[in-house]
């Protein structure tokens, strides 16, 4: 897609009307709708195959005969919720006049409008009297889906040929018939193809159930009238949301968030920048400031990047439905193909949703915190994922195994409360943390350690919720790799308005041993042996406020609870702890202590933050200060497995924390 501009009425959505059907009707069938699309969930979630869809990676939506979006799934993955259409319109395009009933398309093409590769949707028409009145689509993460590591997350790809199979609208039932070369190929290109075929069968058996209630509506209320409802739900949210737009003030919002590095580049965190216009008319996002491609898979491709900003400014107006009357409202300039946000053929973009995308939402969340401040909230956590492949040896068959990992993390404090702890990434709130259990009959790979991390929230007025710590240990396990797709262990999740950086991301393994390495927060194909162990933190959210603003009440609660500890509640809250007996949960504050530490971080903080970053270095290798005293004291960032500065990081670190933390610090 070489257009700059995404503006969704010029892919066919019509403009906003006033409604012609009575309001009775018109509720009914809006929450038929959405009905129909929550069903395909529960009819994928009891008969799909693969562990990682079980696991709520997969969406729904309801789309209109011209492919806009008339309605998602309540509990969808946000990183779909703006791209279900691209595709709906991609099947449209390619069998234009060729489409007819019982047929069922498959597409999983990113540079066609698609999220990355293992998202595979199937899309179905609904015909009534002769032509086709909606589609049904569903769409879900495949656990593999070929390339060149187990997983298909390949972190040294730089063009999408390594990543997996690349699939463009393609015919997988025909009339009713099923097209069973079609789908062997499809399946037989991952190394899981059992798996995958019952994925297949079971996303094509949820589209189904979707039409059948859809021809429901039509034989109560008759074509036309459904048809219409389809029309007016989309006109309805676009009536909403300019609504509440009128009330807004008027201004432009800027802000810039990074990624940690490109790998063909010196290093230097990578731009993401974010220009916001409210002008009467709508929204206007301007993304042309960002880098230029980089050298791995942390691309983004135009689809995943329209979903970042409608699903970062839908989080400002909850109790709106979803649907192309929200994008109505909204044009973003993503700038030429070529680009970290529009990256277009064939740059791989497989990692887009550890990379830009989050990055997205996240400075939209910043800009909005500024119009809405009482819906105002820090940074999130980073989304990550950790994969380890390999042959399962507990299995006479010794097939294929993909042990696919995700973990929640903390959300950013909030303008009147502490950010929610071991929470789904922003990336998708339906996401559900996979159980150990069932990961554990499935893959030779045991659980060691699954626990909230104390001190990885960020410290403000009102802290970033907490993440959470994991550790693992492969078994029964041939020829295995490990990969991770993540980010921020150097664009470190951050605070606003006062509030201080959370943790960095990254793997470390076989840690506190003689062959202990820090894998970093991106690598893949890592061999692994069985015996070996790993151990990864997701970050909390940053913090909203002043910490030395929090009640040193509130700190001994956090103290009481391990969300901070002692050492942490003196160096970031100046609160000091005394604890008098730990395992009944008593302590006392020494409250002239505080006081006299309070005073000591307000004369010296700003000072912290200017000291030589070579000298905190030499320090933190030294052992004399602690990682957290590097970030959040000095904003310095280093390699955090040797020690080594990164110069230009650290700077661009510094800049960005004084913008965002120490400008909002009293005298």
């Amino acid at each position: 897609m070489s257009d700059t501009l995404i503006q969704a009425p010029a892919t066919g959505a019509a403009p906003a009307r006033s409604t012609t059907l009575d309001p009775v009707t018109f509720e009914v069938l809006k929450n038929a709708f959405a009905t129909s699309v929550d069903l395909m969930s529960e009819q994928i979630l009891r008969t799909c195959y693969s562990f990682v869809i079980y696991s709520r990676d997969f969406s729904s939506a309801l789309c209109d005969a011209r492919g806009n979006t008339v309605m998602q799934g309540s509990g969808d993955i946000a990183v779909h919720v703006g791209t279900l259409h691209f595709q709906a319109k991609a099947v449209i395009e390619q069998f234009d006049g060729d489409i007819h009933p019982g047929d069922v398309f498959a597409i999983n093409d990113p540079y066609r409008g698609g999220t990355h590769f293992n998202d595979v949707s199937f899309v179905r028409p609904v015909f009534s009297q002769g032509r086709i009145i909606a589609f049904a689509q569903n769409k879900g993460h495949w656990a593999d889906i070929g390339g060149k590591v187990p997983g298909s997350f390949d972190v040294s790809a730089s063009e999408h040929f390594g990543e997996g199979l690349r699939i463009p609208p393609i015919r997988v039932w025909s009339k009713g018939v099923f097209l069973h070369d079609v789908a062997q190929l499809l399946v037989a290109n991952t190394r899981a193809p059992e798996q995958a075929l019952g994925d297949l069968h079971a996303q094509s058996e949820a589209t189904a159930v979707c039409e059948r209630e859809v021809l429901r509506l039509v034989e109560r209320y008759g074509t036309e009238t459904v048809e219409l409802a389809m029309q007016e739900t989309q006109d309805y949210v676009e009536r909403t949301v300019r609504r509440r737009l009128a009330d807004l003030p008027r201004g432009r919002w800027e802000t810039v968030d990074y990624l940690d590095l490109d790998p063909g580049k010196a290093e230097g965190l990578v731009p993401v920048k974010i220009v916001m216009t409210l002008d009467g008319e709508g929204i206007h996002y301007d993304l042309e400031g960002s880098a230029g491609v980089v050298d791995t898979f942390l691309n983004s491709g135009y689809g995943t990047t329209f979903s970042a900003i409608y699903a970062g400014t839908k989080t400002f107006f909850p109790d709106v439905p979803l649907n192309s009357g929200f994008y109505a409202a909204v044009t973003a300039e993503i700038g030429p193909e070529g680009t970290v946000v529009n990256a277009g053929w064939p740059h791989a973009v497989t990692g887009f949703c550890s990379g830009p995308y989050e990055k997205l939402m996240n400075g939209i969340f910043e800009i909005w915190s500024q119009i809405m401040p009482e819906r105002a909230m820090a940074c999130a956590f980073n989304l990550e994922y950790l994969l380890v492949g390999g042959r399962d040896s507990r299995r006479e068959e010794n097939p294929y195994f993909m042990w696919y990992d995700w973990m929640a993390g903390g959300w950013g404090g909030r303008s009147s409360k502490d950010g929610s702890t071991a929470t789904a990434p922003v990336f998708g709130v339906g996401l559900a943390v996979q159980a150990c259990e069932g990961q554990e009959r499935l893959t030779p790979v045991l659980t060691t350690m699954h626990r909230i991390g104390t001190d990885s929230g960020g410290p403000g007025r009102f802290r970033g919720g907490c993440g959470v710590e994991k550790g693992g240990t492969l078994t029964d396990a041939d020829a295995s790799v490990m990969s991770y797709c993540c980010d921020r262990a150097r664009s470190i999740t951050w605070g606003i308005e006062g509030g201080l950086p959370s943790i960095p991301h990254g793997v470390w393994l076989n840690r506190d041993t003689e062959n202990e390495r820090f894998l970093g927060s991106i690598f893949s194909s890592v061999p692994v042996q069985p015996g070996d162990t790993f151990y990864r933190p997701s970050a909390g959210g940053g913090g909203f406020g002043d910490p030395l603003d929090r009640t040193p009440d509130e700190v001994l609660e956090d103290v009481i609870d391990d969300y901070v500890s002692i050492e942490r509640a003196a160096a970031d809250y100046g609160v000091v702890v005394i604890p008098i007996d730990p395992d009944l949960d008593q302590y006392e504050i020494d409250r002239e202590r505080t006081a006299e530490q309070r005073a000591h971080i307000r004369t010296h903080r700003r000072g912290w933050l200017e000291e030589d970053p070579e000298r905190i270095a030499e320090q933190y290798r030294a052992g004399e200060i602690d990682l957290l005293d590097v970030i959040r004291r000095h904003g310095v960032i280093l390699d955090w497995g040797t020690g080594e500065l990164f110069v230009e990081t650290t700077r661009q670190h510094r800049e960005q924390m004084v913008r965002r933390s120490a400008s909002h610090w009293a005298a």
